[in-house]
């Protein structure tokens, strides 16, 4: 039987190619985000569904499943880049709400929607998860929450034969990473590979990590040889972590 994935966050960046790697693997895989254009490029000559939908929303996420989905991979995320004293509250609530409500919303709607054993949770978290920030109060604090949210569903579906796992990738190379190496441009008034050293400087590797890198993690969880694989925080970071 074809396996049912849903990807949220999935018309750009990591969450595009996590979208792809699934569906060459031969699932039927459902895009979802809050913007139609993406999700129509990222779906395009791929056979995928498309959903709108903001995982802020709960009316909006328990409407994405109108049926169980197999795999459920909350990709959908944000962030701001500031030193505490720098931070709005708005933007705290913002990068909590979207990071750990996000997660726990589609989380909560794929367990309320029936998932049957051999199931599989995975959040998309960060190297953030696992460790703190001078410059990303806002977004570590959420990710960690992300990571305390995946042990504790772990031990709530592991006799059900469901797993939830988190990925905690480095920097990957998105527009994201470009944006954090733009912005180091600008306030240090340096080239783009010298804002590129610092960005890749916490990994070993001195590299960025590939978005396919992420996305095979995640077929790897999602595979039965990944099914004693609970409450995991799987770093992907060249051995930043």
């Amino acid at each position: 039987m074809t396996r049912r994935v849903l990807v949220t966050g999935g018309g750009t960046g990591i969450g595009k190619v996590i979208a792809h790697a699934f569906a060459d693997e031969g699932c039927e895989v459902t895009v979802a985000g809050r913007r139609r254009e993406p999700l129509e490029a990222a779906a395009e000559g791929r056979g995928m569904d498309l959903r709108l939908a903001d995982v802020t929303n709960e009316e909006q996420v328990a409407a994405l499943f109108e049926r169980p989905y197999d795999v459920v991979i909350a990709n959908a995320g944000a962030g701001v880049a500031a030193p505490i004293e720098e931070v709005s509250l708005e933007e705290w609530q913002r990068t909590v709400t979207v990071n750990m409500t996000g997660t726990f919303l589609t989380f909560r709607a794929a367990l309320r929607a029936g998932m049957e054993r051999g199931g599989r949770l995975i959040a998309i978290a960060s190297t953030a998860s696992l460790q703190g920030g001078a410059q990303i109060p806002a977004y570590a604090a959420s990710k960690h929450g992300v990571l305390g949210l995946v042990r504790s569903v772990a031990q709530n579906v592991a006799k059900r034969g469901i797993t939830c796992n988190a990925i905690c990738p480095g920097f990957v190379d998105t527009e994201m990473a470009e944006t954090a190496i733009s912005g180091l441009m600008a306030r240090y008034e340096i080239p783009h590979e010298k804002a590129l050293k610092m960005v890749v400087g916490g990994n070993p590797m001195q590299r960025l990590i590939t978005p396919e890198e992420v996305a095979a993690t995640a077929v790897f969880l999602a595979s039965q040889g990944a099914a004693s694989v609970n409450g995991h925080a799987m770093s992907v970071s060249g051995g930043e972590i």
